[in-house]
């Protein structure tokens, strides 16, 4: 007699939840993909496209505490936690800067570059069988410094980099010409990451995988997922609309940076803050750069989009609730007209989305504790898009017994 297909909630239609609804369809599960919003809302809709496999170098490296004053005090720091919101972010912040520590920088290191293996090629050949290759654009990334100080802060995230095997070329001012010759004179110095990626619009390429999994057979259900209530060997879902009450053998939370609440009256508990992130979207101006182009002194991404230029960055740790701060994005948008010429006079868009970041940048991927069918797939940081389809590959392995579950407690105990 043959054996049920085992149905499975996956609760977070971003790209990490919607690649993995499609994995486990594909191999034959029953898989409901459930958010309030349809398929590539939230981060997924904002992120600057950078498929970056070489970034193993965690948030938090040897260093931060000095950082933490200007954090706080600074608006326009890369890196930003109002005042107002610092007694919620403490024991997030505390855990952050623990794990700047180096031994935990390189056990980080470690992990990120695990779940980073192969992102490229699964992302180019998942863009081809979604009938979608133009999205691919692999053109290497270029970082770039006004000076040799400037690099020299970054080192041991360049170093790291090599140690994992990546190739890097340090290119003189001619070198950046020769890439990007609309690069302003201020930046003199730049770094190379010839074989990385960028996808040219990261909503439509998760639009594309969400009619790859209806057409599948997949359900796609449009509700706000207020609680997980485990039964028997299964979950209930309480939900507002359709799916609400229905039973499942499996749950599987990809609710990026609300996985936290859902979690908790479980007893899972995770150390998860909201890495809030902006864009400045020019209406034109898209062939202003050839490739991701990273002003790493800022530590702001330019992205030649489908349908603009996209100037992404920013970590502001505010908290779910907190309206957008409009300094924020302006921010972005004066950085991108003093590096390049001819985007004063072209009309912007701006947008603020919750990144899910563990205090160590390393996603939590796996098993819940005493495995009861409930699967976490959270805190991808700024690399959910680069880890999408491998996060995605793990947890249909495990669930579907392909592969030994990874429990995901090692992952906690970091929470």
């Amino acid at each position: 007699m043959a054996t049920a297909s085992p149905r499975v909630a996956v609760v977070g239609a971003g790209i990490v939840g919607t690649s993995i609804a499609l994995a486990l369809r594909k191999r034959g599960a029953d898989v409901t993909l459930v958010d309030r919003d349809e398929p590539g809302h939230g981060c997924s809709y904002g992120n600057s496209g950078a498929v970056s496999p070489a970034s193993v170098a965690p948030l938090a490296m040897p260093g931060v505490l000095a950082s933490v004053p200007g954090m706080l005090l600074d608006d326009e720091s890369p890196l930003y936690l109002p005042l107002r919101y610092l007694p919620r972010a403490l024991p997030w912040l505390l855990r952050f800067v623990a794990s700047a520590r180096p031994a935990a920088v390189k056990e980080a290191a470690a992990k990120l570059a695990a779940i980073h293996a192969g992102a490229l090629d699964a992302h180019e050949a998942m863009a081809r069988e979604l009938g979608v290759p133009e999205l691919f654009l692999r053109r290497g990334h270029l970082h770039l410094y006004p000076d040799a100080a400037a690099l020299v802060k970054d080192a041991t995230g360049w170093r790291m980099r090599q140690e994992y095997g990546f190739q890097v070329e340090r290119l003189d001012r001619a070198g950046i010409e020769a890439l990007e010759p609309g690069v302003s004179p201020r930046y003199r110095l730049g770094m190379y990451l010839a074989d990385h990626a960028t996808i040219l619009n990261p909503f439509r390429y998760v639009q594309a995988m969400a009619r790859a999994y209806a057409a599948a057979g997949g359900r796609i259900v449009c509700a706000q997922v207020d609680r997980l209530q485990p039964e028997g060997h299964g979950w209930r879902l309480h939900a507002r609309g359709e799916a609400d009450g229905e039973r499942f053998d499996h749950a599987v939370v990809a609710a990026g940076a609300w996985s936290r609440e859902l979690l908790a009256p479980l007893g899972v508990h995770l150390a998860l803050e909201s890495q809030r992130g902006y864009h400045l979207q020019f209406e034109g101006g898209r062939d202003t750069v050839s490739r991701t182009v990273v002003l790493a002194d800022r530590k702001v991404f330019v992205t030649p989009m489908e349908d603009g230029l996209r100037v992404g960055g920013t970590v502001e740790i505010a908290g779910l609730e907190a309206p957008p701060d409009p300094r924020r994005a302006a921010v972005l948008g004066r950085i991108a007209r003093e590096t390049f010429r001819g985007l004063d006079d072209l009309p912007t868009r701006t947008w603020m989305g919750h990144r899910p970041c563990m205090p160590d940048s390393v996603p939590v991927v796996g098993a819940a504790p005493r495995d009861r069918g409930l699967w976490l797939a959270t805190g991808h940081g700024h690399l959910g898009l680069t880890d999408s389809l491998n996060t995605a590959q793990r947890i249909a392995d495990a669930l579907l017994g392909a592969a030994a579950p990874v429990p995901a407690d090692a992952a906690l105990a970091r929470a």
